[in-house]
C-alpha cells in the first residue's frame, strides 16, 4: 500500500494540489501497479474533500474504488460520513496501539476506547464503508504494554475489520524487535491480515520491512522517495528491491515505472532525491572507478541484481579524475566513436585534468573534449600564457593582467575592458602594440554547452577571427566560460605566429 498522498504529504513544507494528487493516484495504480493507495485524511479541509472526490470518481470509473483508502478517526459518525460523501469505500481507522496513548492523549480507559472503535466500525458497515485499522504507536505498545495490544486485537477480532495495520509510528524499532513483534501478531492471530508501516528515524525502515515480511506479515506500507514526517517512511523503491531480491517474494509492482513516479513526486513535492539514494538516486547506477568499468567489460564483474534496466534506467560510467581508459571506452562505445591509442591517451589526460577541478564530466561532454583535444597542434607552441589575473569589482570596469612568453621572452601588461575577456584581450594587444606585432580582429564569439545542459563541467567557446583578410575559427574548452575563451585565443596567437 502506497501512502505518498497521505502520510508522504506530511513531509514538512509539502502540500499537493488536487491535480497533482489525482495524477499521482493514476500513475501509482495503473503504471506502478501498487495494490492500494492511501490518499488523504478525513475532515482536513474542503480542498481535501474535493480532491478525494475526484480520485474516487476516477477510481470508480476504472473499477479501482476498493483500492483507494482514506484515513479516518475514532470520532463517532464524522469521519465515516466525510469519507462516504467523498465517494470513498475504504476507511483506515486510526486507533491507539499503546496504552499510554489511550490514557494520556485520549484520557480514556482501554475499555472505553475499544467501545468507541466498535461504534465507528458498526456505523461504517451501515454506510457500506470497509474498515482497516491502524494501531497507532503499536511499536511502543509492544515494548511497554503488550497486554493492552493483545487485548485490543482480541476485542476487535469479531468485527469486520479487513486488515490490522501495525505502525512503527516513531521509527524506534530495530530488525530483531520487528521480527519478534510481527511474528507474535501473525502466529497469535493466524486468521487476521496484518500490514507493517515503517518509519525511518533510525535509518532502519528497509531493514525492518525485511524482518516484517520474513515474520509473515501480509502487507507493507511505503511512500515514493521515502516521503513522510521527520525522517520519512520506508521508500517504495527500497521495499521492492528487498522483497523481490532479498526475500525472493513476488508483488504486483511494475519495477520499470519506479523511476518515473519518483521523478514526478520529486517535481510535485519540491523535495530532491539524494543522488546516492538506492535505486532512484542520480548516481546509483554510475560506475566511477576505472577498475569497475574494466571488470564490467570482461564479465560484468561489478553488477548486482539491482540492474538499472529493471527500473527504467541505464548503467553509466562516470568521467573524472578516477576514470581509466575502460570508463572512457564504455562511453565512446555508446556514442559510436573510436580512438587510436594516442588519441585515447590525450583524451584521458584531458578528462583527468577536468576532474581535478572537481567538475563533473558527462558522456555528452565527450564529443567536445575529443574535438578540442584532437584538434590541438601538439608541436611546441611559440606563444604561451605564463600567468594571468582577472578581477571584477561592482561599479568598476574589469581589470586583467597578462604575462606572456613569446619565443622564450616574457612580456606583461595590464588593461581594463568592458568585460573580463575584453580586458584580457586588451592586455594582450597592449603587448603586441609594444612589439609592433599585428593581431587579428574578433569577428564572432559563441558559447555552447553539451545538449540538454545536464553538466556543470564544460563550456565550449568558439571564436571567429579575421587576420589580414583571412577568416578562421579557434575553439577552447573549460569549466569556466572566460577560461574557454582564453584557450581559444592562445590557439589563435600560435596560428598567426606561424602565418
Amino acid at each position: 500500500m502506497d501512502t505518498t498522498l497521505r502520510d508522504g504529504e506530511q513531509t514538512s513544507g509539502v502540500s499537493f494540489s488536487a491535480y497533482e494528487k489525482l495524477s499521482m493516484a493514476k500513475i501509482l495504480l495503473q503504471n506502478v501497479k501498487v495494490d492500494r493507495i492511501e490518499v488523504a485524511s478525513a475532515r482536513v479541509s474542503q480542498g481535501e474533500f474535493d480532491c478525494v472526490h475526484a480520485i474516487t470518481q476516477w477510481a470508480m470509473e476504472n473499477d479501482l474504488l476498493d483500492t483507494v483508502e482514506v484515513l479516518g478517526f475514532v470520532d463517532g459518525q464524522v469521519s465515516v460520513d466525510w469519507i462516504a460523501k467523498a465517494g470513498g469505500r475504504v476507511m483506515n481507522l486510526l486507533a491507539k496501539g499503546s496504552k499510554r496513548h489511550v490514557e494520556l492523549q485520549l484520557r480514556k480507559s482501554p475499555e472505553q476506547h475499544l467501545s468507541d472503535i466498535k461504534e465507528v466500525i458498526a456505523y461504517a458497515s451501515s454506510k457500506n464503508v470497509d474498515v482497516n485499522i491502524y494501531l497507532e504507536d503499536w511499536s511502543n505498545g509492544m515494548i511497554h504494554s503488550p497486554d493492552y495490544v493483545h487485548a485490543l486485537v482480541e476485542g476487535l477480532m469479531q468485527t469486520p475489520i479487513k486488515r490490522f495495520m501495525l505502525p512503527d509510528t516513531l521509527g524506534i524499532l530495530n530488525p530483531d524487535q520487528t521480527y519478534d513483534f510481527c511474528q507474535q501478531m501473525v502466529t497469535s492471530y493466524p486468521e487476521l491480515k496484518f500490514d507493517f508501516h515503517a518509519h525511518n528515524d533510525y535509518d532502519l525502515a528497509a531493514a525492518n520491512v525485511y524482518s516484517a515480511v520474513k515474520a509473515g506479515v501480509h502487507g507493507i506500507h511505503a511512500t515514493v522517495n521515502g516521503m513522510g514526517e521527520r525522517a520519512g517512511n520506508v521508500p517504495l523503491s527500497s521495499v521492492i528491491g528487498v522483497i523481490h531480491d532479498q526475500l525472493k517474494q513476488t508483488t504486483n509492482i511494475e519495477e520499470s515505472a519506479i523511476n518515473k513516479v519518483s521523478r514526478i513526486v520529486e517535481t510535485y513535492s519540491g523535495v530532491r532525491v539524494p543522488a546516492n539514494k538506492p535505486v532512484i538516486g542520480e548516481f546509483v547506477f554510475t560506475q566511477t572507478a576505472g577498475i569497475h568499468a574494466d571488470g564490467d567489460s570482461k564479465d560484468k564483474l561489478y553488477y548486482n541484481d539491482l540492474l538499472p534496466e529493471r527500473f527504467g534506467r541505464t548503467r553509466e560510467y562516470a568521467l573524472g579524475k578516477t576514470s581509466g581508459k575502460a570508463n572512457i571506452q564504455k562511453n565512446l562505445e555508446e556514442l559510436g566513436i573510436s580512438l587510436d591509442q594516442d588519441g585515447m591517451k590525450r583524451v584521458t589526460n584531458r578528462i583527468i585534468e577536468l576532474g581535478d577541478k572537481k567538475e563533473r564530466v558527462t558522456k555528452e561532454d565527450l564529443p567536445f573534449i575529443i574535438a578540442d583535444v584532437l584538434g590541438e597542434n601538439t608541436e611546441t607552441k611559440d606563444i604561451e600564457i605564463v600567468n594571468y589575473s582577472i578581477s571584477l569589482t561592482q561599479g568598476l570596469n574589469p581589470v586583467a593582467t597578462v604575462r606572456l612568453r613569446i619565443k622564450g621572452e616574457f612580456y606583461q601588461e595590464t588593461s581594463t575592458g568592458d568585460g573580463q575577456y575584453n580586458a584580457f584581450v586588451r592586455a594582450l594587444w597592449s603587448i603586441y602594440a609594444r612589439l609592433k606585432k599585428e593581431h587579428p580582429t574578433l569577428e564572432d564569439y559563441s558559447v555552447h554547452i553539451p545538449p540538454g545542459g545536464h553538466t556543470d563541467a564544460l563550456v565550449e567557446a568558439t571564436i571567429l577571427w579575421d587576420f589580414k583578410g583571412k577568416k578562421f575559427k579557434t575553439r577552447g574548452l573549460d569549466a569556466d566560460q572566460t577560461e574557454a575563451a582564453i584557450q581559444a585565443t592562445i590557439k589563435m596567437l600560435n596560428i598567426i605566429e606561424e602565418a
